[in-house]
């Protein structure tokens, strides 16, 4: 009998989901002859990581339905390995193990909780629990797993030799093979953040960094009553940290009987100032399903048409040549439920239309001409220019014409995203997803020109995608209203620029949408997640590979470089580490999301099971020499 060893640093959600597929793949990869032990090493709860956790606010909740998340792969995800079902949320909610749940109040939550109910991150925190509990047991006649509640800060080790995972203590777990499933990082400030920061402490103000929300406790708390706030950015980070500056001390919403919300203040709350880009906060998750049959996808940016992109010469430009055909695919996503639930609202029937929309370019005048005919109300058409911009080109006369303007914005925006009427919206929602899908390859094949792949699939592309399908539930947007009206929110517009002004030692936020307007505060919060590329995260493990050349990053994006196909760590000479892989957010892969919505085809699901063969074969390579050879594992 062999004894071989995985020691997996990060054991969030990304590390269940490869869990998972360890325990589908190993009655076949895994030989009999090998006593596999799995080391997890993790300060923060195991399954729920960090982010996760259940100690953070029960006033935060996910921005996805309850039956929109799942850890389980289906018979959609497109991998080598075999499925291993089990339940969604919404599913795992209405079952018996819900109610075994320990915190009373997430137990209640959980008896009532619907399907379409955007549950607290505490209720997702005991699903994460239970599937990793599940999810070890059945490890169980395949190796034996010890939890190592401590922070890895280093791995050494050559590449025909044990790998030794360095603890915060001092101790060291020794281990063949190495996953680096760390999650999101925190980063160590940029040169402006450092600038803001010592512009903050000489004058006696507050700044604070891109930061997980649920990690700001204390830093929130210094922050007074009555004091003036900037937040800079206008996404699903500051829409928690509102919840947290607001109802967080103490404040409750009314309902009004046409449906809106009233604020209650506790008079412990600050006064908020937001703007952004866009300027406007990200559109409202919908409230509805597809009234006609889900279009099937891919359609227009599918494998065949990622093959035909990468079977080119040179290097790619994503907007020039990639975002043409993206467009289309989300087009069609939109036009299959306006065609399909809505007819009446169209001209002609959908086989004459896509017949004639499938070999035109997206951005042909002839395109434009077909939609026109096919579709009369402008309203029914897909417009990505003032998707992406809405108030591009405006200006306004005085604040209160912004303030009147963005919550018109607002309420447009809750009525489309909860009237089924505009359910095209959600079909292409359906296509965002799909495309979302596709990207990784695109990414992981070093095709795109460099700066391309930073500026505008890493930048533009995922602010846009976020924008749209990211978005909150539609009661904080209603929230953001009431708010507004009881003079605690502020809209400070877009393109949003924020100054440090030494002669009044206050932040200086303006927009130059509205001349001449200039809000003071003494406080300035980074509403954003941190970017924490190689060189600049906080973590010592990665900071100690990149120093020693054992680690690069990706050119122009800065995340860590990967093997596109096993997921192996990239040194600086361009060698993949045969006992080292890395997956998630902070890899060159770019499969941000650890749970994806059932039936998607999830591009982390597709990398766990490719990640997880590729362990069990170099397993099956260190154990005994009578071992057959297995086969290839299959590309991310």
């Amino acid at each position: 009998m062999r004894r071989v060893s995985i020691a997996v640093v990060g054991v969030g959600p990304r590390a269940t989901g490869l869990l998972d597929r360890i325990v589908a793949n190993a009655p076949q990869l895994l030989p009999s002859a090998v006593d596999l032990t799995i080391h997890l090493i993790d300060p923060h709860p195991p399954g729920p990581g960090r982010v996760w956790r259940h100690d953070q606010s029960p006033l935060l909740r996910m921005n996805s339905m309850a039956e929109d998340v799942t850890m389980f792969t289906d018979a959609a995800t497109v991998m080598d390995g075999p499925v291993r079902p089990g339940p969604s949320l919404a599913e795992w909610a209405a079952g018996p193990d819900a109610r075994a749940v320990a915190d009373p109040a997430v137990r209640a939550e959980l008896e009532q909780l619907a399907p379409t109910d955007f549950a607290t991150r505490r209720v997702q925190s005991a699903y994460l629990d239970w599937v990793f509990r599940r999810t070890t047991a059945a490890l169980a006649p395949y190796a034996t797993v010890r939890v190592h509640r401590e922070a890895a800060v280093d791995v050494r080790g050559g590449p025909d030799e044990p790998q030794q995972v360095v603890l915060a203590s001092g101790n060291t777990v020794t281990a063949d093979l190495v996953v680096l499933t760390l999650g999101h990082l925190d980063a160590r400030p940029e040169s402006d953040e450092q600038r803001l920061t010592d512009f903050a402490g000489r004058h006696r103000l507050h700044y604070l960094p891109p930061a997980y929300s649920a990690d700001l406790g204390a830093e929130l708390d210094e922050i007074a009553p009555g004091e003036d706030v900037v937040l800079r950015g206008f996404g699903l980070a500051a829409v928690d940290l509102i919840v947290l500056l607001t109802e967080g001390r103490g404040g409750r919403y009314l309902p009004r009987t046409d449906g809106s919300l009233a604020y209650l203040p506790s008079g412990r709350e600050p006064v908020l100032h937001a703007g952004s880009r866009r300027g406007v906060p990200y559109h409202a998750k919908t409230g509805y399903r597809l009234q006609g049959p889900p279009p099937p996808l891919p359609r227009f940016f599918g494998p065949d048409a990622v093959d035909l992109l990468l079977g080119g010469d040179g290097p790619l430009d994503f907007r020039a040549e990639v975002w043409p055909s993206v467009a289309k695919e989300i087009a069609y996503g939109h036009y299959h439920e306006l065609f399909h639930g809505h007819p009446e609202r169209t001209r002609m029937p959908w086989e004459e239309f896509l017949a004639a929309f499938t070999p035109l370019a997206w951005y042909a005048p002839a395109t434009a001409a077909l939609v026109g005919r096919a579709v009369p109300d402008p309203d029914d058409r897909i417009d990505f220019e003032a998707l992406d911009r809405p108030l591009a080109g405006t200006s306004f006369a005085s604040p209160d014409a912004l303030r009147e303007t963005l919550r018109r914005h607002i309420r447009n925006d809750l009525a489309r995203r909860g009237d089924r009427a505009h359910s095209a919206d959600l079909g292409a929602f359906y296509a965002l997803l799909s495309v979302y899908g596709q990207l990784p390859r695109v990414a992981a094949s070093g095709r795109l020109d460099a700066t391309s792949l930073a500026r505008d699939l890493d930048g533009w592309w995922h602010g846009f995608f976020s924008f749209l399908a990211s978005g909150p539930p539609g009661h904080r947007l209603r929230e953001l209203l009431a708010l507004s009206d009881a003079g605690l929110l502020h809209f400070l517009g877009p393109d949003l620029r924020v100054e440090a002004d030494e002669a009044s030692g206050r932040f200086l936020a303006h927009s130059p949408a509205l001349a001449g307007a200039v809000t003071t505060a003494t406080t300035l919060v980074e509403a954003r997640l941190p970017r924490a590329t190689l060189r600049r995260t906080d973590s010592p493990l990665l900071r100690d590979l990149l120093a020693r050349g054992e680690a690069t990053e990706e050119r122009r994006s800065g995340l860590m470089l990967t093997d596109p196909q096993s997921g192996a760590v990239v040194d600086d000479s361009g060698r993949p580490h045969p006992r080292r892989i890395a997956l998630g957010a902070h890899t060159s892969a770019r499969a941000v999301a650890a749970f994806a919505r059932p039936r998607s085809n999830s591009p982390a699901f597709r990398q766990n099971d490719a990640a997880a063969r590729a362990l069990l074969l170099a397993v099956a390579r260190l154990g005994p020499a009578s071992v057959q050879a297995q086969p290839q594992v299959a590309s991310f």
